[in-house]
């Protein structure tokens, strides 16, 4: 099968790989459409941690955001799972653990990311072999595109649980980038009063196009109460703003990385008595992210610009972008092209 493969900083190619067999308790999915995000981009440039921790050396077949069929089952697995339209988990953990018997397999130090830590290989192939224990079917509802979103969607879940945000509150977003704007989504979906502050006018005038009327600058960010702010940006100095922004008592979650290291006063989140949240997956915010988009509470479509083949992909990653694909954040790609 073709499978897209990163042999170094800087280099890859499409390889005719061996296909997948499924073991005890997996099954094969035939990959319809998979998304593309900052974490790939990273192991294409050779900047990404785990590339220098040894959790992910090269070779690496990457794509942990995907949606396709069941095409083949292991040993144990019930065959009904065969045909259905699927997605899963990113997180693989070992299920001995104590992290992962108190189902934080997530965290879990043994743990295999799909497409991304411990060799296990990604999505962006024609096929890709997943433990039934982490698939979730996808009804009708949810086509390619939703599927595929699934989940950048469930980080962004997550984030809004983390923020503790209530109907009629409001909540600042800051970095109107893929998991930011999808932040943005679920949070107004929920009822919250959604801003989003952003830096570049393209990805602000995204924004304002889903229909997100608050979107700021650091110029021009109004003087208003913050009953919490999520850090979606890679910017190191923002962790620090959300601390002097946030109401007291309140939360500030980070779910955005940045290349260097945040420096933030703790004396501010003492004084304050502010909670910081870290959130690190998708990882138990699958299934309601399905049933959002199954019942269009949130629609992410609009953030998709386009979907290409696994052959133009390299040059995506390289930093290429037609301007005729506009502004969306988030780049596709179906397998089978």
């Amino acid at each position: 099968m073709r499978a897209f493969v990163i042999t170094g900083p800087r280099t890859a190619e499409v390889q005719d790989v061996e296909p997948p067999v499924p073991g005890r308790d997996e099954v094969i999915v035939d990959v319809e459409r998979a998304g593309v995000c900052g974490t790939d981009a990273e192991f294409f440039s050779g900047e990404m941690a785990y590339v220098h921790s040894g959790d992910a050396p090269y070779p690496i077949r990457i794509g942990h955001e995907w949606m396709g069929a069941v095409s083949a089952v292991g040993e144990g697995v019930d065959p009904g799972w065969l045909g259905r339209r699927v997605t899963a988990d990113t997180m693989l953990g070992c299920r001995r653990c104590a992290r992962c018997a108190a189902g934080r397999q997530h965290l879990c130090a043994d743990r295999y990311e799909i497409g991304i830590r411990g060799g296990w290989p990604g999505a962006l192939a024609e096929q890709l072999p997943v433990p039934v224990t982490a698939l979730h079917a996808l009804p009708d509802s949810v086509d390619a595109t939703l599927g595929a979103l699934v989940e950048p969607g469930g980080n962004a879940l997550r984030a809004v649980r983390a923020a503790e945000i209530a109907p009629g509150e409001r909540l600042l977003v800051l970095g109107p980038g893929t998991i930011g704007l999808l932040t943005a989504q679920i949070a107004a979906a929920k009822g919250a009063e959604v801003h989003l502050l952003g830096r570049d006018l393209p990805s602000r005038d995204f924004a304002r196009s889903l229909g997100f009327p608050h979107v700021w600058t650091a110029d021009t960010l109004p003087t208003l109460r913050w009953d919490a702010i999520v850090d979606a940006s890679t910017a190191e100095t923002l962790p620090a703003l959300a601390l002097d922004l946030v109401e007291p008592g309140r939360r500030v979650v980070c779910i955005g990385i940045s290349s260097d290291p945040s420096l933030l006063d703790t004396r501010t989140a003492v004084l304050r008595e502010i909670t910081i949240a870290g959130v690190l997956s998708a990882s138990g915010g699958l299934t309601e992210t399905i049933n959002l988009y199954a019942s269009r509470a949130v629609d992410p479509r609009p953030l998709v610009a386009t979907t290409i083949s696994l052959d133009t992909l390299a040059d995506v990653l390289a930093g290429s972008r037609p301007p005729e694909w506009g502004n969306a954040p988030k780049i596709h790609v179906d397998p089978r092209r």
